[in-house]
């Protein structure tokens, strides 16, 4: 179709001119399968990837959608070879299976029997597969199941794992939407009950949601359908006390039922909500609470903020491959390439809602975008230009100019809780001396941060600056402005869980504010550039403003 805003090409890159009328619509159609990779004002590029495109398959979309998308927005005819490779690829997902076989217990059954002997031949699979039953299918060793579809990503042919889970030990969960302790009554919203079927037709995978689309209850009706133990790794101990909060308000579990696993307690409950940190801990070289994972005969294991699995769980989950598996997240982007181990351990994506759709429901506040660029003194450059390059970044991202520009910012919202964050921890000092505000970093105490969160909910207190500890997993639903002055490089996944701090949608259907300070002329705006890669794929558009538009003509300067 000529005039389209897509312009496929040979080397599977896909260039999105964001200004024409069908964009939108475009943006929409390729999501679930071609990645952002760069977006800087009026181009987007784009880029198929296997991964993107198994994902895609298994989440239920197939080859001739993917093939119609890219044609009826394409300017151009797409290249020929690119459409075949786009089909093989996609059918690559699913030729072998692992299944369960009534006389010979886990298989590797193949649906392309030279695909079999191709990969069993393969190094990479040794002492995993066991005797030949027959030409299509050979016997796996149960230990080896999560290994073996890590082992067949790698060479290219996904298995698709259709082994079934054990039910593991049973326990009632049911959800309490008619209301509990004198609560309104309440119900699932549609894109959630849509994500737990999706999730439990699968059996196991990964759920993609914005964050305030209200992932916790999708993991509390995987719960109630799998009605046994269930075992909830989350990022930190206040996030492990929020779910504990939602599960005893939104379910029939009682306090009593629901264990906490972190360095403060030790508890091994019916349901136990451990923290990443307490589970990759180690004594004497070994991980010694590892051990939580055969604790009990959990039905159910739930991952919270999966795209920031720390790699040794990655190692136990291997073994855990015949329990389900959810993983709730707002991004599967990983700074550390793993996206594939996510895939293979936890399972494919098995639902994905848009941003902006779920924004358009009302779900989630409708955001504004703006980066604001500060030039930085001569004293200020001249440091930076004489310094080492592996501080630079430090330098452009801590630079004292931008204090007035985010006081400024503050100020603008004087009717709203602002959260002002950053990764630096000098720096967070000088932003709550300049600002006068409480911070909240890694070496605050849990009960002072709880007592700081539910002072700044409340409104007591207006501005919070807050370290990476604010990155994720905290429930701030009146947060309505985000001012981010420095971050881990130019992490995507970062980005869009700041961004989530202000979607939880307001009382009064305010519009949420997200704004990143930036040194102009430094790595500190090439970073900024490619963090905000993920969020204009969801949608959100940058504005880029002056310091000088925020501050008035003149900047005032710092001691």
């Amino acid at each position: 179709m000529s005039g389209g805003p897509l312009i496929v090409q040979s080397d599977k890159t896909l260039l999105l001119e964001i200004d024409h009328p069908d964009a939108q619509a475009c943006r929409m159609a390729i999501a679930p399968f071609a990645e952002l990779e760069r977006s800087p004002e009026h181009v987007h590029t784009y880029r198929l990837t296997p991964l993107g495109l198994w994902n895609a398959r298994a989440a239920g979309h197939d080859a001739e959608g993917v093939v119609d998308s890219l044609i009826k927005y394409s300017r151009y005819p797409v290249p020929h070879a690119l459409l075949v490779d786009v089909a093989e690829t996609m059918d690559r997902y699913g030729r072998l299976q692992l299944a369960n076989d009534p006389a010979h217990g886990l298989v590797l059954r193949a649906l392309d029997r030279l695909v079999l002997i191709e990969v069993a031949k393969s190094k990479k699979l040794a002492g995993m597969l066991g005797d030949k039953i027959d030409d299509d299918t050979i016997r796996v060793h149960p230990s080896e199941r999560g290994r073996l579809k890590q082992a067949l990503l790698k060479l290219g042919w996904p298995a698709e794992d259709l082994a079934g889970y054990v039910d593991g030990e049973a326990h009632p969960i049911e959800l309490a939407e008619a209301g509990k302790d004198g609560r309104k009554p309440w119900t699932l919203r549609s894109y959630q009950r849509e994500a737990v079927e999706a999730f439990w037709a699968g059996g196991s995978g990964v759920v993609v949601l914005p964050c305030g689309a209200g992932k916790t209850l999708v993991g509390a009706a995987a719960m109630a359908e799998a009605k046994a133990t269930t075992l909830i790794l989350v990022t930190n101990t206040v996030a492990g006390r929020q779910w504990k909060r939602e599960l005893i308000a939104r379910t029939s579990l009682t306090e009593e039922e629901i264990g906490e696993y972190s360095g403060e307690r030790k508890e091994i409950r019916p349901v136990t909500i451990a923290t990443y940190q307490v589970l990759t801990s180690r004594r004497g070289g070994a991980f010694t609470h590892l051990d939580l994972f055969g604790a009990r005969d959990w039905g159910l294991v739930v991952y919270d903020e999966v795209h920031l699995l720390p790699a040794p769980i990655f190692r136990f989950t291997a073994d855990l491959q015949a329990r389900r598996r959810l993983g709730l997240t707002a991004t599967l982007v990983r700074e550390d390439g793993r996206e594939g181990d996510v895939f293979s351990l936890i399972g494919p994506k098995r639902y994905d809602a848009p941003w902006k759709d779920i924004e358009s429901q009302g779900w989630i506040a409708p955001a504004e975008c703006t980066e604001v660029r500060v030039t930085l003194t001569d004293a200020e450059r001249m440091s930076y230009a004489t310094a080492e390059a592996e501080e630079r970044y430090r330098m452009a991202a801590t630079a004292r100019t931008k204090l007035p520009v985010v006081k400024a910012l503050v100020d603008q919202h004087p009717d709203d809780q602002v959260l002002v964050i950053g990764a630096y921890i000098d720096q967070l000092h000088q932003l709550g001396e300049y600002l006068d505000a409480p911070i909240i970093q890694g070496s605050t105490t849990n009960k002072e941060r709880e007592r700081l969160f539910d002072a700044f909910r409340t409104g007591e207190i207006r501005t919070l600056v807050i370290s990476k500890v604010g990155n994720f997993s905290i429930d701030l639903p009146e947060a309505a402005v985000a001012i981010q002055v420095s971050g881990t490089f130019g992490s995507r996944q970062e980005e869009a869980q700041r961004l989530g701090r202000v979607l939880r949608p307001k009382a009064d259907g305010r519009q949420a504010h997200f704004y990143t300070v930036v040194s102009r002329d430094t790595i500190d705006t090439e970073y900024a550039a490619h963090r905000q890669r993920f969020l204009a794929e969801q949608g959100y558009a940058y504005t880029i403003v002056d310091a000088d538009d925020v501050l008035g003509p003149k900047l005032p300067t710092v001691d």
